[in-house]
């Protein structure tokens, strides 16, 4: 009985002592504030009447921590949404994921083509190659960081992105629009 009863108490204390740490180290106040690093961060351009787009990242979470990419904003449009696509039968579906990303702590996760990706939904003007997108990506433990979304051509990846083989076609972002107006 005794032991349960420890390692109940041993669970609830280990994530308290983890939160503990950080105000023990003076001079490390900043140690949370960079446990979470955006690396190429990109998107392509969209033709004009697009009415979506799609953000790409890769986050590696340096912290001690289980973190969480919650969201993301952009003066671009006021809807930011984390989806991923998934094969439902032979056709590639959009989920939109309101619960975020899960960030485990020492693991790097990328937001690819093929894969999990933000969504500016409701463009109100196209995403122009060679103008940067600014976006603020909020976690649930971690600060804000504030990026800038290289904007490539349609249909190409940045260096050592190899992930994109299927991706140049855009007709998948048009496709789900109707079914996609989550109120």
């Amino acid at each position: 009985m005794l032991r349960t009863a420890l390692l109940t108490t041993l669970l609830l204390t280990s994530t308290a002592l983890l939160a503990d740490q950080h105000g023990t180290q003076d001079d490390g106040a900043s140690s949370h504030m960079l446990s979470i690093e955006a690396a190429t961060p990109w998107t392509r351009a969209t033709p004009p009447g697009a009415g979506a787009g799609g953000g790409f990242v890769t986050l590696t979470n340096r912290g001690s921590t289980d973190d969480r990419l919650v969201g993301a904003t952009s003066p671009l449009t006021e809807r930011v949404e984390l989806h991923t696509m998934e094969m439902d039968g032979d056709v590639m579906r959009m989920l939109h994921l309101p619960d975020g990303i899960e960030l485990p702590a020492g693991s790097t996760v990328t937001l690819a083509p093929g894969g999990l990706h933000l969504m500016f939904m409701e463009l109100g003007a196209p995403i122009v190659e060679g103008e940067p997108v600014p976006v603020t990506f909020e976690f649930q433990n971690a600060e804000s960081i504030h990026v800038e979304l290289e904007v490539l051509a349609p249909g190409t990846s940045p260096e050592g992105a190899e992930h994109s083989h299927h991706s140049s076609h855009h007709s998948h972002f048009h496709d789900e629009q109707p079914g996609h107006m989550h109120h």
